[in-house]
């Protein structure tokens, strides 16, 4: 069990940090990312990010063990905003993804008012739905042979929390 977990705002200098965690085996396996990324891709995503751009980073003993970002839609889909979330493979099963999970949420619902939460996952990282599933997100449909992972095109699951 971790010691203690600071939830906080993502900041420039955790770029590397980000990085790094991005190219652990579990992100590159359960996210979008792939080992070729460069660490000024992280920076780029956190310089570029803008008001509609909620992203938290956990942090534990000094180290990034996780990010999650909440991410508002525009126009008429200002109600709705998708999001993401990963943990280092050597800290999941410890509550962490709950505690980011629980952050973007309270922004959710206490400052953004938001009707409506998506995510994708795949259909193979079950303790992920499980917590999904555990905090309100209902599944809503399958993207058939969404991306290229491990040598072949795979299925995302769509879900989401709608309030």
């Amino acid at each position: 069990m971790p010691s203690e977990v600071e939830i906080r705002p993502v900041r420039a200098e955790d770029a590397e940090a980000v990085h790094i965690l991005r190219l652990r085996p579990s992100s590159i396996d359960n996210t979008m990312a792939i080992p070729s990324e460069r660490v000024t891709r992280a920076r780029s995503r956190i310089d570029g990010s803008g008001p509609d751009d909620h992203v938290f980073v956990a942090v534990v003993d000094g180290q990034v063990v996780g990010m999650a970002g909440l991410h508002v839609g525009a126009g008429k889909g200002r109600h709705a905003a998708d999001l993401g979330i990963m943990v280092h493979d050597q800290f999941q099963g410890r509550g962490i993804g709950r505690e980011l999970m629980e952050m973007l949420l309270h922004m959710a619902d206490n400052f953004l008012g938001l009707t409506r939460v998506e995510l994708q996952v795949y259909p193979d990282n079950v303790r992920a739905i499980g917590l999904y599933e555990s905090c309100g997100f209902e599944h809503e449909g399958r993207k058939r042979k969404a991306v290229w992972r491990h040598g072949e095109h795979q299925d995302i699951l769509v879900m989401a929390r709608v309030r």
